[in-house]
């Protein structure tokens, strides 16, 4: 099945004034009512849905005074509003990514995924995708260990990155993938990067050698764990 990914709108909020509505929230949801009209016609024409929403997490960045019970608070309003966007489409064409944006920062401000990995949870999404393979995020695979995924989702791990050019060995894709599969169930993960490579990386030979890697280590992680390539 072909994907078309297009943004939450608690993301698109971050871009735009509010000249015109009594209050953000107001004017949050307005952006969602908008933007379910171009999430029915992907997911109408038969396309899996993938919402980026970059800002769930990075958010926390925009507003450093907050503590972390004020953000949250803050992040669920933005979930309320992306699935007031998705209200009547089946969640299994529905594929939500989340990152802590692709800039090369040292990203030491980051929220860590814990404190918010139950919000991400509650967008009415079939597949989460999240970053797994940078060296600030890679640790934690371990909230998988006391975290449930949802009966029916997948969990698609990045298990190659954009913040080095350095490309993945397979063997060690295939360990992430491994990993993420003894903890949510090897039925549930889905090999994928930690966000759009493309031009965040040296040069498109390097985005093609990991899109490489991934493959070759996706077959790994599929022999390792079913027994065939």
């Amino acid at each position: 099945m072909s994907s078309r990914a297009t943004i939450a709108p608690g993301t698109i909020e971050h871009w735009l004034w509010n000249e015109h509505y009594q209050s953000d929230e107001e004017c949050l949801f307005a952006i969602a009512d908008a933007m379910h009209e171009e999430y029915k016609a992907i997911t109408g024409a038969g396309i899996l849905l993938q919402i980026d929403d970059p800002d769930l997490p990075d958010g926390w960045q925009m507003y450093p005074d907050m503590t972390v019970e004020a953000y949250r608070v803050y992040a669920e309003r933005r979930v309320e509003a992306l699935n007031h966007a998705l209200r009547g489409i089946p969640p299994e064409m529905v594929r939500l990514h989340v990152c802590w944006g692709s800039g090369h920062g040292p990203h030491t401000n980051d929220i860590p995924l814990r404190d918010i990995v139950d919000l991400v949870l509650k967008v009415r999404a079939g597949c989460y995708s999240v970053e797994a393979a940078n060296p600030r995020h890679e640790h934690e695979w371990e909230v998988w260990l006391d975290t449930r995924l949802p009966e029916g989702k997948t969990l698609m791990p990045g298990v190659v990155g954009h913040a080095s050019d350095v490309v993945e060995h397979p063997q060690l894709v295939a360990q992430r993938l491994v990993r993420f599969a003894d903890l949510v169930g090897r039925e549930n993960v889905i090999a994928g990067t930690d966000c759009g490579l493309g031009s965040r990386v040296g040069h498109p030979e390097i985005a093609w050698a990991k899109l490489r890697a991934l493959i070759d280590g996706a077959h790994l992680a599929t022999k390792a764990l079913w027994g065939r390539n």
